[in-house]
């Protein structure tokens, strides 16, 4: 571990200076190298470093994406260049990393470990804002690695809600059904949902998270089912959320994106569209029934 530990140190520095000498690619091996003399000469298994660097390289348009959407205010050009290197390794370890081989706390608390080395008073903690808000927006990446005994340990829980929202439409003299979807920035079309406010339940808090996400008001028309999960917050620890999921009427067809951080679209698609679509596999069998119950 202590080895990973300098070896993500060496790969930030790498990329240190090829993103303040104008991203020179053509020179990417020789920095490594070189770097790998000068901070790390004992390590024996230089792969990690050169597979982070290349890895952050390759993805770098997403990853710079990614913090784009999460910290608007701030722009990748007025980023720290250490600040944003250290988010960028980071993040390729969260999102395209292998989660086996380093889990997403693992890569959340590197990062941190990176900033308050490398980077200013301020970096560490804006480095684990930017993170804990993208491993918020991916919401169960470990999902399956959570044990039933710390299932039960689990002291906090949060309760959302909502829906697969529907429209019917004509295209010429045949009926159709139209289905909203958000597109969130790992590339997924979602369903539209959010957090219950205290004192609402969840068809009140369903209906008002749908208003403020697609700017449409919605019916519902019957519970679709919950799915159940544990998320990992980086400052809260585990974290059960339970989602309510339903029918919902659209009043009107035309959407409106809100200012909801994490997605950047929102579009209705036909039911033969659906298929088409990289979508969340615990989502398909919830718009599945819905589909179902309306063609019934």
């Amino acid at each position: 571990m202590a080895n990973r530990h300098l070896s993500r140190s060496v790969a930030m520095q790498v990329l240190f200076e090829w993103d303040f000498n104008e991203h020179r690619e053509d020179r990417i091996d020789d920095i490594i190298k070189r770097s790998l003399k000068e901070f790390a000469p004992g390590l024996q298994d230089s792969s990690f470093v050169e597979n982070l660097v290349k890895g952050v390289l390759k993805e770098r348009k997403k990853l710079d994406s990614f913090i784009e959407k999460t910290a608007p205010e701030w722009p990748i050009g007025q980023i720290a260049i250490v600040d944003r290197n250290v988010l960028r390794v980071g993040l390729y370890e969260l999102v395209f990393g292998s989660r086996k081989e380093v889990p997403p706390k693992v890569a959340i608390n590197e990062a941190i470990e990176l900033a308050k080395t490398f980077g200013g008073e301020t970096s560490s903690k804006f480095v684990n804002g930017v993170l804990g808000t993208v491993y918020r927006e991916m919401g169960e990446p470990d999902k399956e690695g959570v044990s039933e005994k710390k299932k039960g340990d689990i002291s906090l829980s949060e309760d959302l809600g909502g829906a697969v929202v529907y429209y019917p439409s004509k295209k010429g003299d045949e009926n159709i059904l139209l289905f909203a979807l958000v597109h969130d920035v790992f590339g997924y079309w979602t369903l539209s949902k959010g957090h219950l406010e205290q004192g609402e339940n969840a068809k009140e808090g369903t209906v008002r998270e749908i208003k403020e996400e697609l700017g449409i008001e919605v019916e519902l028309r019957e519970e679709l089912g919950k799915n159940e999960y544990v998320a990992s917050d980086p400052e809260r620890g585990q974290v059960k959320k339970s989602v309510t999921y339903f029918l919902a009427l659209a009043q009107s067809k035309h959407l409106k994106l809100g200012d909801s951080g994490g997605l950047d679209d929102a579009r209705w698609f036909r039911e033969d569209e659906l298929m088409d679509l990289k979508i969340y596999d615990d989502l398909k069998p919830l718009i599945a029934k819905a589909i179902k119950i309306l063609k019934s």
